[in-house]
C-alpha cells in the first residue's frame, strides 16, 4: 500500500477508537456495560444489529464466494425477513417483560437451572469459536499486506480488539457500529463502481452482468433439483434458504445472545421491533449488493489477467522450496492459456497450481476465495480508496467481534458466575468482572483463530457451518419453551443432549446440506421432548 492508504487506514481506525472512547461513558454496572441501561432508539438497535452480523467475514468472503459460486449464495438470507416478524411477536415481548440480561435467563424461569446452564454453554462454545475465525478475517489482510507471520497477526488483531471491547463495553459497540455501517456501505459502492469504471470502454454495468451470466454466475435462484430429484447435499437453493435459512435467522437472532443483547439495548418494545423489522428489510438487499461486488470482479478478469492464485503471500513462500520451478511452469502455462482464452484449461491449471500449493505448503489450504477480493483491492484501486476500503473491512470485524467478545461475558458473568461463584457482588465488582471476562473470551478466540487457517472453506461458509452444529438444537429449546407447554425441565434437557450428539453425527456423515440442519436440530428436541416428558414425568411422581 501507498503512504496514502497508510494513511487513511490508521486516520479512520484511530477517529473509530476515539469516538467509540467517547461514546462509552456510561454507568459502571451490568445494566451499563451490556445494555446501554437500555437506552437505544431503534436506528441504533438496526446498525447494532446490522454491525454484528456483518463482520470483516461478509466484506472479504462474500466477493469471492459469489465470483466462484455465483450468486445463489444470496438464497441463504431469503428466510430472515420472516424470522423476524416471529421473533418480534413471540421473543421480544418475553425477554423485555422479564429484564433479563442474556436470552437463557428466561429458560431457568420456563424450566430449570440446568437446562439454562447447557443451553448457555452450548452458546459459549458455538460463538467463542466462531468469533475465533472472524478475528482471523482481518488478520489475513495484515498477514497479506505486510508478509506477517498469520500467528503474530492474529495477536495483534486480537490484541487490539480485546483493548477495544474492554473500555466500553455494549455502548461502545452500539455508537461505533453507526459510524463502520455508514463508512462499510459507503466504501463497498465505491468499489462496485471502480470495477465497472475498470472494464473496457464499449462494456458497461448491464453488460458486466451478461457476460457473468453467461458463465452461470447469475444464478440468484436455484431449485436444489439435479437429474430429477432433489439433491439434499446442494448447499444453497430455494428451499434451503427459505426453510433453513428461516430457523438459522430465528436461532441466531431471537436465541444468540450477541443479537439479543443488541436489541435489548433498546428502550422500548417498539424500538426493539423496529430495529429488527428494519433489518429483515435491509439485509437481503445489502447481502445481494456484496455478493454482485464479486459478479462484477468476475467480470473484469474476463479482460485482465487474474492471478493464478490470489493469495500473493502463499505463492511467495511456496518458491521457497523445491516446488519452485514446478509453480513457474505453470504460471508460464497459464499466462499463454489466458492469451488463448482458453477457460477450461485454466481451470485445470489453477486446479494443478493449488494441489503443488499443498505439496509445496504441507498442511496448508489452498482455498484462496478469501483473498479474491483483497487482491483485486489492492492490486487494481487508486491510492487512498486501498487503504479506505481496508478500513472497511477492519471496521467490519470490530463491530462484529466486540459485539461478539460483549455477549461472551454478558453470559459468563449473569449464566455462570453470579450463578455458581459468587452472587453478591457489588455493581462495581459486577462491571470490573465482566471486562475480565470480556478479556479472556478475547484470549480464547485469538488462540481459535491460529487454528482457522485450514479450514477447506470460505470463512463465510464455515462460520456458517459452525453456526449450524448448535443453532438448531438451542432453537428447539426455545421453541419448546415458549410453544409446549406441559414439557418439563428434565425432558427438554436429555432431549437437547441427544439431538446435539446426532446433529455432530449426521454433518460427520455428510448426508445433508448444513442449512437443513438448523431444522433437523430443532424438530429433534421438539420430538425428543414430547416422547420423553411421560416417562420423565412419571419417574419424578414416583419418586
Amino acid at each position: 500500500m501507498s503512504n496514502l492508504d497508510w494513511i487513511i487506514l490508521i486516520t479512520t481506525l484511530s477517529g473509530i477508537i476515539l469516538y467509540g472512547m467517547y461514546k462509552s461513558r456510561t454507568t459502571k454496572n451490568l445494566d451499563g456495560y451490556f445494555l446501554s441501561n437500555r437506552s437505544m432508539p431503534w436506528y441504533l438497535v438496526l446498525l447494532s444489529i446490522m454491525g454484528t452480523q456483518a463482520s470483516a467475514i461478509t466484506f472479504i468472503s462474500a466477493p469471492g464466494q459469489a465470483y466462484t459460486d455465483g450468486m445463489r449464495f444470496v438464497q441463504y438470507y431469503f428466510g430472515l425477513p420472516l424470522a423476524m416478524i416471529v421473533i418480534c411477536i413471540f421473543f421480544v415481548p418475553v425477554f423485555r417483560k422479564l429484564k433479563v440480561y442474556t436470552a437463557y435467563e428466561f429458560l431457568e424461569n420456563r424450566f430449570d437451572v440446568k437446562t439454562r446452564t447447557l443451553t448457555s454453554g452450548l452458546f459459549l462454545l458455538s460463538r467463542g469459536l466462531s468469533t475465533g475465525i472472524s478475528i482471523y478475517a482481518p488478520s489475513i489482510i495484515l498477514s497479506s499486506l505486510l508478509g506477517w507471520n498469520i500467528y503474530y497477526t492474529n495477536l495483534v488483531m486480537g490484541g487490539l480488539l480485546i483493548i477495544y471491547t474492554m473500555s466500553g463495553g455494549a455502548k461502545a459497540v452500539a455508537y461505533t457500529q453507526q459510524l463502520q455501517l455508514l463508512i462499510i456501505v459507503a466504501g463497498m459502492v465505491v468499489a462496485g463502481y471502480l470495477v465497472v469504471k475498470l472494464l473496457p470502454d464499449n462494456i458497461g454495468f448491464t453488460e458486466a452482468l451478461q457476460i457473468a451470466g453467461n458463465q452461470g454466475k447469475m444464478n440468484i435462484i436455484t431449485s436444489g433439483v439435479t437429474n430429477n430429484h432433489f439433491d439434499w447435499k446442494d448447499k444453497y437453493n430455494i428451499w434451503s434458504g427459505v426453510i433453513g435459512g428461516f430457523f438459522l435467522a430465528l436461532s441466531y437472532f431471537g436465541t444468540d445472545q450477541s443479537q439479543v443483547g443488541r436489541y435489548l439495548t433498546a428502550k422500548s418494545d417498539k424500538e426493539s421491533k423496529v430495529g429488527l423489522l428494519m433489518n429483515g428489510l435491509v439485509k437481503v438487499p445489502m447481502q445481494f449488493l456484496i455478493l454482485l461486488v464479486g459478479i462484477l470482479v468476475f467480470s473484469f478478469y474476463q479482460y485482465h489477467k487474474a492471478p493464478v492464485y490470489f493469495d500473493a503471500t502463499k505463492i511467495v513462500a511456496a518458491k521457497k522450496t523445491v516446488y519452485k520451478d514446478t509453480l513457474v511452469v505453470l504460471e508460464q502455462k497459464y499466462s499463454a492459456a489466458i492469451t488463448q482464452q482458453d477457460i477450461p484449461q485454466l481451470n485445470a491449471l489453477r486446479t494443478q497450481y493449488k494441489i503443488v500449493l499443498k505439496k509445496a505448503l504441507p498442511g496448508d489450504d489452498a482455498n484462496d476465495t478469501n483473498f479474491i477480493f483483497l487482491r483485486f483491492v489492492v492490486d487494481n484501486l487508486p491510492k487512498g480508496l486501498v487503504g479506505l476500503l481496508i478500513a472497511v473491512i477492519f471496521l467490519a470485524a470490530w463491530g462484529s467481534i466486540a459485539a461478539a467478545l460483549n455477549s461472551l461475558a454478558s453470559c459468563t458473568v449473569v449464566d455462570f458466575h453470579k450463578k455458581f461463584i459468587n452472587r453478591d457482588c457489588s455493581e462495581v465488582k459486577d462491571y470490573n468482572i465482566s471486562r475480565w471476562y470480556t478479556f479472556g473470551w478475547g484470549v480464547f478466540s485469538i488462540i481459535v483463530a491460529m487454528f482457522a487457517h485450514n479450514l477447506g472453506n470460505s470463512l463465510i461458509e464455515a462460520v456458517n457451518i459452525l453456526g449450524s452444529l448448535f443453532y438448531g438444537v438451542i432453537l428447539g429449546i426455545f421453541l419448546v419453551a415458549f410453544w409446549i407447554r406441559y414439557v418439563g425441565g428434565n425432558a427438554v434437557f436429555v432431549a437437547a443432549v441427544i439431538s446435539e450428539i446426532l446433529i455432530f453425527l449426521i454433518y460427520k456423515l455428510d448426508i445433508i446440506s448444513f442449512l437443513w440442519l438448523n431444522v433437523i436440530g430443532a424438530l429433534l428436541v421438539i420430538i425428543f421432548s414430547l416422547v420423553l416428558q411421560p416417562f420423565l414425568s412419571r419417574k419424578k411422581s414416583t419418586e
